[in-house]
């Protein structure tokens, strides 16, 4: 039996829940609260905010499209493999918004051409893209966890709900699109 993918749509959609939900987790906070860190070992709210789009563009320029990086500085910095120690001092906040909307627009830009077929080997690429998605998303609602727990653990702030999709399921308390729960 064959598993029923989303949709390349549906995953676009999702992509800007996991966003959303992202943004009510740290756009409330201050800039002193989003730096924060406990110590030199752990990674602020604000290298978050960095890494999900870093991580994403890499995937979306690796896997589909060829393009080159939207800033470096971003790239290196905000790489998990850049140790802790080393993920300071952050770039401001405004730019840090600033590249997670620019990466933004280039995952809707490229998935949207993949999804229209404006692409060489449009259904080799549809299938890239749904498992690459898949996993944007992922990544996104498993750093928006850890946000939510510096938010409300050091900061006592109320969570926002749940973020609510036919795709998502939990998994250790994380939000995720599970493939290997969806009907076949």
């Amino acid at each position: 039996m064959t598993t029923m993918l989303p949709t390349l749509t549906q995953l676009l959609a999702e992509y800007e829940r996991a966003l959303a939900h992202t943004d009510s987790l740290w756009e409330d906070l201050t800039e002193e609260e989003v730096y924060w860190r406990p110590h030199e070992n752990s990674s602020a709210i604000g290298w978050h905010l960095g890494h999900q789009p870093v991580v994403a563009h890499f995937m979306v320029r690796n896997l589909t499209a060829a393009e080159p990086s939207i800033d470096e500085r971003f790239d290196s910095m905000m790489d998990a493999a850049t140790i802790e120690s080393k993920r300071d001092p952050l770039p401001p906040l405004h730019l840090i918004r600033s590249f997670r909307d620019d990466v933004a627009k280039r995952v809707r830009f490229r998935v949207g051409n993949i999804n229209r077929g404006h692409v060489q080997a449009p259904t080799q690429l549809r299938s890239i893209a749904t498992l690459m998605m898949t996993s944007i998303i992922n990544h996104e609602y498993q750093h928006s966890k850890w946000i939510g727990e510096v938010r409300s653990d050091q900061f006592k702030k109320d969570l926002p709900e749940d973020p609510q999709s036919d795709l998502l399921s939990s998994i250790d308390g994380y939000p995720v699109i599970d493939l290997s729960q969806l009907p076949r």
